[in-house]
């Protein structure tokens, strides 16, 4: 059981990570964010809010939440690629703290003059824990991280930034996605400072 100490050491590591990709005068040292718009495969991903046909409940848990958790990634790609905002879809796949937090570090950048262009991949999701019964269905999915073909640039002159040498470039993260009424969302995102 965590403390609430590590709790908040955890807290602090997720705003870091935010940043450290975003703000090229800030030393932290842990990024995140991704999507696979350029992976050809991305336009034949199932849509994240339909269920997927399965006999177990928990196996269409599972898919959803990671299908889910994939678009998820992709929408904050988008969404820290363009100043304006407007062409990330982030509402359809995220919630909650993970929402919140995506907006407000994207807008954090922009206001800087920063933009995110290449990819991020995120590898070998796992579900870690999934609930389908209760008030509330959902899974926690452990995956890796990788942000090495993100790159920070100037949004007027598209030049590169330079980051800490020392930042992580591909990590453990873990997500909770919740079932809302209105389908899969991802409520919270936690880098686990640690490489994978």
């Amino acid at each position: 059981m965590r403390t609430a100490q590590n709790q908040g050491r955890l807290r602090r590591s997720l705003k870091n990570s935010m940043l450290a990709l975003f703000m090229a005068t800030c030393a932290l040292t842990i990024a995140s964010c991704s999507d696979a718009s350029h992976d050809p495969q991305a336009s034949s991903t199932p849509s994240a809010t339909q269920p997927t046909e399965s006999a177990d409940p928990t196996e269409t848990a599972k898919k959803d939440a990671i299908a889910t958790h994939q678009s998820y990634w992709k929408e904050v790609e988008k969404l820290y690629a363009d100043r304006s905002g407007k062409s990330a879809k982030l509402k359809q796949y995220a919630a909650s703290a993970a929402l919140k937090n995506a907006e407000q570090d994207a807008k954090h950048a922009h206001r800087r003059g920063l933009l995110l262009t290449g990819h991020v991949t995120v590898q070998d999701p796992t579900v870690t824990k999934v609930v389908t019964h209760g008030k509330l269905d959902y899974a926690v999915i452990s995956s890796c991280l990788d942000i090495s073909k993100w790159k920070t640039v100037k949004a007027d002159t598209k030049k590169p930034v330079t980051l800490p040498s020392n930042r992580l470039t591909k990590y453990v993260i873990q997500s909770t996605v919740e079932r809302w009424p209105e389908g899969w969302r991802v409520t919270r995102d936690e880098p686990q400072d640690r490489r994978c």
